[in-house]
């Protein structure tokens, strides 16, 4: 069965500093894209899409893409402002992108088969592919996601947003509620919003949007996409945030999704400071043999 990696590529990196997707952190330059790839294809996926700005798109396809182009099928999506269904305008002041759930809707041309959704710029580990692979050649009804634990996906350098999960005991998602300004607290967590601080055990499963889906999910992305901009039309900062939406659809039971497990540790880059620990952990993994020194040979 094919399968398709769709990677999210097109944030900002507005606290990273500079467009952290491209940004070195292997031996040999490979960046965190280039481990998720690898890993992907390994996994059996037969098929990458990107998901970019327009005003990204040489520099990335010249420094990335261009490494995958003779090894598997690469297709370009683009993720910007103006992409917006009929009868509905960019707000006058709106420079935010609109969202992970916008960031996959746009790719709905280019995607018929069914696909893993993963942020360019985390590292989710090999066995996390492998699992997702699996559901995804086995299981043709029910999406799923790759559950990691809180405090094993924070930042030591600043606040973090996941999208908490509440998973039942069956294994499937009940709910999941994106929370913000999330930071270490000791070997625990807090976060904070309009009512104060509240303590976390650090022990939530969480989402880093490493998602499993059949193609089915973009007409149902598309109709809340709609209802998210009638609600937010004149918000400049809004966004449509994937966890968000396969949450309501679940609490809706118009969806099924199957919460995976994986023994691999999560690590990314939220703040420039993060660089120094990304570099030091790839560096263990591939001391261990789990990665070449070279990806690419």
């Amino acid at each position: 069965m094919a399968k398709t990696l769709l990677v999210l590529a097109a944030g900002m990196g507005s606290r990273y500093g500079g467009l952290k997707q491209i940004d070195p952190i292997g031996p040999s330059g490979e960046t965190l894209m280039d481990y998720s790839v690898f890993d992907a294809l390994r996994a059996g996926f037969d098929k990458v899409v990107f998901v970019i700005r327009r005003e990204i798109e040489r520099d990335f396809k010249s420094k990335i893409g261009r490494r995958y182009e003779q090894r598997v099928p690469v297709e370009y999506v683009y993720q910007e402002l103006n992409c917006l269904p009929a009868g509905f305008n960019v707000p006058a002041n709106r420079q935010k992108p609109w969202g992970t759930g916008h960031a996959v809707l746009v790719a709905a041309e280019a995607v018929r088969e069914p696909f893993a959704a993963i942020n360019a710029d985390d590292f989710y580990g090999a066995e996390s592919f492998r699992v997702l692979a699996q559901h995804l050649q086995s299981n043709t009804r029910d999406y799923a996601m790759v559950g990691f634990q809180l405090r094993n996906t924070l930042s030591d350098f600043g606040s973090v947003a996941r999208g908490f999960c509440r998973v039942g005991p069956d294994g499937f998602l009940e709910d999941v509620v994106e929370l913000t300004r999330i930071e270490r607290d000791g070997d625990a967590a807090k976060y904070t919003d309009q009512a104060g601080v509240h303590p976390l055990s650090g022990d939530e499963i969480v989402s880093l949007n490493m998602w499993g889906f059949q193609s089915q999910i973009f007409p149902l992305l598309a109709r809340e996409f709609v209802e998210f901009l009638k609600s937010n039309r004149q918000d400049e900062r809004a966004e449509f945030f994937l966890s968000s939406v396969i949450g309501g659809l679940v609490t809706a039971g118009e969806s099924n999704v199957k919460v995976l497990r994986t023994p691999d540790s999560w690590f990314g880059i939220t703040y420039k400071a993060d660089r120094a620990l990304v570099i030091s952990g790839i560096q263990r993994l591939i001391e261990r043999g789990v990665y070449p020194q070279r990806l690419w040979g």
